[in-house]
């Protein structure tokens, strides 16, 4: 037995962050925002289909350390909706040959940036 892959993370934002949220996560990373359940509505927060969910937390303290790692086709361009929209993409330089960066979402959690090849 064994585990074969990871179903989603979630993310904490507060109460009322969605449009936030949005902006972001749809608008400057691309990502699709998919229902969730409509016994699960109610919660507030949202789902995005590549695997992130955002739930709300009423004294929601953004994560420094703990994030998720999403591999992107075009880093570059997504680097220029982060500025655009006044994000700061932080590149790491430890890897070599491997381009990948952090940036931090409207509430403060670290979302680490990978190029995919």
């Amino acid at each position: 037995m064994s585990v074969v892959r990871i179903d989603h993370v979630q993310l904490a934002i507060p109460p009322g962050g969605e449009d936030r949220a949005r902006a972001f996560y749809i608008t400057v990373l691309g990502l699709h925002e998919v229902p969730k359940p409509e016994d699960m509505r109610a919660r507030g927060g949202m789902w995005f289909a590549e695997g992130i969910h955002l739930g709300i937390e009423p004294d929601m303290r953004p994560s420094a350390k703990m994030h998720p790692a999403l591999v992107v086709d075009d880093l570059p361009a997504i680097e220029a909706r982060l500025a655009a929209a006044g994000f700061e993409f932080n590149e790491a330089r430890d890897q070599p040959g491997v381009r990948r960066g952090h940036t931090r979402d409207p509430f403060g959690n670290r979302i680490e940036l990978v190029a995919g090849t």
